[in-house]
């Protein structure tokens, strides 16, 4: 049986412990972004184009091939890094080359980022190259956009409908 002081030592020693796990659970305040910003999110997912062209079989090397493999085109399956930069009032967001995922790398590149942004109105630009080329862009858009304060704007890419921009949604 254990004695009066020990009790009375082990509820001060819980009392202390609940009293800092509550301290903790409230404080200190954790700021998630400034909420005098916007915040920008790019998010990209995309098939590149393919490394090499596609070969059209001829009789004698389908005759080669086990009746089950048998293909009219033979395509290599590894595609191109995805680059893509973001500019928002001609100031670099972001820079990146992604690699396509997979054992083969023939699955998408995708491509995600949040950057702050100041509130107000300003250019919104995107480039991006999934082919092999050193130089260039394949796909570019600009748009002037009115940001405000708290503010998730997103950047989305899809090969049907290109580039979309909405700002609907607020951060939390």
């Amino acid at each position: 049986m254990p004695k009066p002081s020990q009790l009375i030592a082990q509820v001060i020693v819980y009392a202390v412990f609940m009293a800092g796990i509550g301290y903790l659970s409230a404080s200190p305040t954790y700021r998630h972004a400034d909420p005098e910003q916007a915040m920008i999110s790019l998010v990209i997912s995309h098939p590149t184009q393919r490394i090499g062209e596609c070969h059209k079989m001829t009789q004698e090397e389908l005759a080669q091939v086990a009746l089950n493999m048998r293909r009219a085109e033979e395509c290599p399956r590894a595609r191109y890094d995805l680059y893509v930069e973001l500019y928002f009032d001609d100031e670099l967001l972001f820079r990146e080359s992604a690699r396509p995922t997979g054992l083969w790398k023939d699955g998408n590149a995708t491509v995600y980022g949040k950057f702050p942004a100041p509130a107000g109105s300003g250019t919104l630009t995107i480039r991006m190259r999934d082919s092999g080329r050193d130089s260039g862009f394949d796909f570019e858009r600009s748009t002037d956009v009115e940001l405000q304060p708290r503010q998730n704007f997103v950047v989305d890419y899809t090969a049907l409908n290109g580039f979309s921009f909405d700002g609907a949604e607020e951060a939390q």
